[in-house]
Order: C-alpha cells, then structure tokens, then sequence
C-alpha cells in the first residue's frame, strides 16, 4: 500500500510539473483528489487492510494527500503571479500620454445668438410665439398687405406647395394668427425658420431664421418703436452703440425704416468691418399698416402698433464677427468649437 501511495504521488508531482495552464492543475486536481480520484480509491479499499494496519495506511494516505493539495496551490499561485505579470507587459500605460477628454457637445451659434435676443425682449415684457413653417398664402401674403400682383411677391421669389400653400417666406404670418385672437395688447416676438429661392452664397441661404416683433396697443407711437430698438441695440452689441433710422418701404408697415446700429468694431469712426461708414444695417421696422390691423379683426381707429423684423443668422454673423453665412451650416466641427 505505501508503495502504491509513493507511485501515485510522483506522477501527481509529474503532471502538476507539467501543467501550463489553471484548467490543467483543476484536471490534476480532480483526478487525484476528486470522488472518483486515485486517492479517494484508496480509501474506499481500506476493507481489504488488516485491523491493525488501517491507522498506518490512513495517515498515509492523508499525508499524500496534503502534500499533492500543497503542491497544487504553490503551483497555483506561481501560475497566477506568471500570468499577472505577462498581462501588465502587455498592457503597460504611458501615464505620460495626454489623456482622452469626452467631447461634450454645446449651443450652435444661431441657438446662442436667439436665446440672447430672447432674453433681451422677455425682460422687455414680450411673450415668444411660434407658428407653421408651412402656411397659407393667406397669412403669407395677403393678411400682409400683399395681395397677388404685389411686387414683394416677386422679391420673395417663394416656394410653393400649391396655389394656397407656401413655405413661409417671414414670421410675419404669426403676427396676423395673433391679431386675429383678439386678445389685446400684444407684445410678441415670432422666432423661426423661413425659406426663399435664394442661391448660396455668403450672406444668403434658401432656409434662414428671422425674429419678428409686434406690438398692438392704444396710443403706441413711433417713438415707442425707437425706444425699443434703442434698447435692444444697447443690451445686445453694447451700452455706447447708437441707432439711426432711414425711412424705407415695407408693404405692411407705413411709415417704416430701415435701422443701422452704430459700429461696434471701431465705435463710428469707419474700420473693415462696417465698410468705412461706421454704421451697420440690422433690421427693417415701422408702424403697422392700417390696412393689416382691419383685416386681422383689430380696429385701426381704436389700435395701432409697430413691427421690426431682424435676420438671426445676420445678428450672429455681426455678434462673433463671422464673414460667410455658410459656416453656420456646414457643421465644421472646426468651426463650431471656437462658441
């Protein structure tokens, strides 16, 4: 029996020597140790051992069997460790490598520069307003003042859907869905997207973004309208920046104007930037057309108003001081980190 105990511990000492892998010390393992290992037979055969001599053979099989188990875990271990140290090899870090930083995402220009217009007039006490990029003719058009041989029409060069619908060409059609309420007074603002068959170029876009303003109320004057864009003017290019009015024409405004806001590059004195004149158009405004307000609903007798229209893209363009309109929609990953 100790014979066969001596020939079953070397050749589990050969094959743990010969082990390269954990899975095959675990094969080693149950093969010797396991409920059906050479050991475990051993055991089962102790029947066959005299009385006497069953102590003897049973503290040498336990002792074969805590030397085999000691060398498995020594084995074990030394593996593990072996491993260990081949995957930090393989895995080393240049701690002296810049690190990868996630690239967060923020506001387009357009966004930055409508949200700073939207703050301007809400604490000016306007409500923002929103309506359909597809719209009627009807409010596109005629509830402007321009019927259907108006030579605006041809300026606007518009696209239709059919003969009553049209992409808009303005935001103005959300004023006239307001007026047509009723609920007075009215101080609104109408942000959003517009289109005309305009070629690419860099200050004109076939879809471009406008903010419209209204307000509708008794006793409004021009003065009131100057006051306003004065205001604006100061809050969004800075509190030195003058406004200067010249009288224009729009078919749903009488009188209106054109307004040029004093350059806040070189403060008037004529740079690059303004082209020398020291003045820079933003916006067209005036007193709302009699004529609108009747065919809105609203009494001009009782009611008058005045509306300003501006280009988002053209505030953006002068606020960041950027020289062609197509960089706002060419999504140059370049370009758009600098906001």
């Amino acid at each position: 029996m100790k014979e066969k105990l001596e020939q079953i511990k070397a050749e589990a000492i050969a094959q743990i020597q010969a082990a390269d892998a954990p899975e095959k010390l675990n094969d080693v393992r149950v093969k010797f140790l396991g409920k059906k290992g050479e050991l475990t037979a051993v055991l089962k055969g102790m029947k066959d051992v005299a009385p006497q001599d069953r102590p003897k053979v049973g503290q040498l099989v336990n002792e074969t069997r805590a030397q085999i188990e000691k060398l498995l875990e020594d084995s074990k271990t030394k593996m593990e460790r072996a491993i260990r140290e081949a995957r930090l090899k393989a895995e080393v870090i240049d701690v002296t490598l810049p690190s990868k930083k996630n690239s967060v995402g923020h506001r387009h220009p357009n966004t930055i520069a409508l949200e700073e217009v939207e703050r301007i007039f809400i604490g000016m006490g306007y409500e923002v307003v929103e309506g359909p990029e597809v719209e009627y003719d009807l409010y596109n058009f005629e509830k402007l003042n321009i019927p259907a041989d108006h030579p605006a029409k041809d300026e606007q060069d518009t696209f239709y859907i059919n003969k009553e619908i049209v992409l808009r060409t303005q935001t103005s059609p959300v004023q006239a869905r307001v007026m047509e309420q009723g609920k007075l007074p009215i101080r609104m603002i109408a942000p959003g997207r517009v289109f005309r068959s305009d070629e690419v170029d860099a200050t004109h876009s076939p879809s471009f973004h406008q903010i419209e303003g209204l307000v509708i109320d008794k006793n409004i004057s021009f003065a009131d309208l100057k006051g306003t864009l004065e205001v604006f003017a100061k809050e969004l290019f800075g509190p030195e920046t003058k406004t200067k009015f010249r009288p224009h024409h729009f078919p749903f405004t009488e009188p209106s104007a054109e307004v040029d806001v004093s350059c806040f590059k070189c403060g008037g004195k004529g740079c690059r930037f303004c082209k020398g004149s020291g003045w820079i158009e933003i916006l067209g405004c005036g007193m709302v057309h009699p004529h609108v307000l009747e065919m809105c609903g609203i009494d001009p007798e009782e009611y008058n108003g005045f509306a300003f229209g501006v280009g988002l893209e053209r505030i953006a363009l002068l606020k960041y001081e950027i020289d062609d309109m197509r960089l706002l929609y060419e999504n140059d990953i370049r370009f758009l980190k600098q906001f």
